[in-house]
């Protein structure tokens, strides 16, 4: 295996198509993207996957016994089943032996396992799920964060995602600045419940970030934002929400382009235009949220995934590998953390 190449452990077993689609996505990540892949399993059920056993050349199965269900209780079954799919896994991020962790299983169950596993960030206090949203600025996505991880939220919870978001959207977006927004009901610092209100305040007096204000529901997609925080509650609706409203776009398109012989010639004109309209609206070509907090990198992937989910799982893990997302949050944290003790100090004095 080359050392140099990022190394990916991907949940072979978990999700409704798995290890089918599963199998599929992480081969053509090893394809397009060099990566190395660990497929975590039951090696029998993995090979029956594929049609030619000659597409799992290079890539390592790595033994496992069963999976988190869906309807189990996270912690509980973690412990009941150590050597289940999503405990081996992050266990090889943990061991050095992957750099990362892709799970399309058991939510729950995979937030579980990377904080009893690799253990939270020092000074972070809970992990938040990011996930990106399309925007109508082209190319331009907006990092929405907590979107499922902690359903209730103390404002401290809050300043951390906002930290978080802003390394994440800098060093894997590319915004050199990013725009951090607090999602609210209004754009006014007065609006919203107390603890909207506490975190507009603490982030308004934080240097650390490029806070900008509320971002209301109808903001989200503007690009205006490239981060905007908010508890897992508000942000698992908003992201499911989104989803059904790429799929809506999609399914009136395909019903009412092609309509009569003007409808099927125009569509053969604009095959381009419509397929990068899929690509801008469609949930799957985002692969999955990334888990920010966690002493290490793991996506989590929707439960219905399917290959082309799967490969951009793995190429978000990747990219987070690549900008060393886990160091530089550790960096710029303990760096914030320094200069709040110090202000502290000499405001005492």
């Amino acid at each position: 295996m080359d050392s140099t190449q990022v190394r990916i452990a991907v949940d072979a077993t978990g999700g409704d198509f798995a290890p089918d689609e599963v199998v599929a996505g992480a081969i053509r990540a090893k394809e397009e993207l060099g990566v190395d892949i660990l497929l975590v399993g039951d090696q029998a059920q993995i090979e029956a996957s594929v049609a030619q056993p000659e597409l799992l050349k290079g890539i390592e199965i790595v033994p496992a016994e069963g999976t988190i269900e869906m309807h189990e209780e996270p912690l509980s079954a973690l412990r009941r089943k150590p050597k289940a799919s999503i405990n081996v896994s992050m266990d090889l991020v943990k061991k050095g032996r992957a750099d990362g962790v892709v799970s399309a299983g058991h939510s729950g169950a995979a937030m579980a396992a990377a904080l009893l596993r690799l253990g939270r960030i020092k000074g972070i206090d809970r992990p938040a799920i990011g996930a990106m949203f399309p925007t109508v600025m082209a190319n331009k996505p907006v990092l929405i964060l907590d979107v499922g991880a902690n359903v209730d939220c103390k404002p401290k919870y809050l300043e951390q995602f906002a930290f978080m978001g802003s390394v994440y959207s800098r060093y894997v977006l590319g915004n050199e600045n990013p725009a951090v927004g607090l999602l609210n009901i209004g754009e006014e610092k007065s609006k919203g419940n107390e603890t909207a209100v506490t975190v507009h305040k603490a982030l308004s007096e934080q240097s650390a970030i490029n806070f900008v204000g509320n971002a209301e529901g109808r903001d989200v997609l503007t690009g205006d934002f490239d981060v905007i925080v908010c508890d897992g509650f508000v942000g698992n609706i908003l992201l499911k929400f989104a989803e059904a409203v790429g799929s809506s776009v999609l399914q009136i398109l395909r019903e009412e382009l092609p309509q009569g012989l003007s409808g099927k010639v125009g569509c053969t004109l604009m095959k381009g235009n419509l397929k990068r309209v899929k690509q801008r609206v469609d949930h799957a070509e985002r692969g999955g949220g990334l888990l920010l907090g966690v002493a290490g990198v793991a996506v989590i992937s929707h439960g219905s995934s399917q290959a082309p989910s799967i490969f951009n799982a793995i190429r978000q893990a990747k990219d987070a590998v690549d900008n060393r997302v886990i160091d530089r949050i550790k960096d710029k944290y303990q760096k914030v953390a320094a200069t709040a003790k110090a202000n502290a100090i000499a405001e005492g004095e």
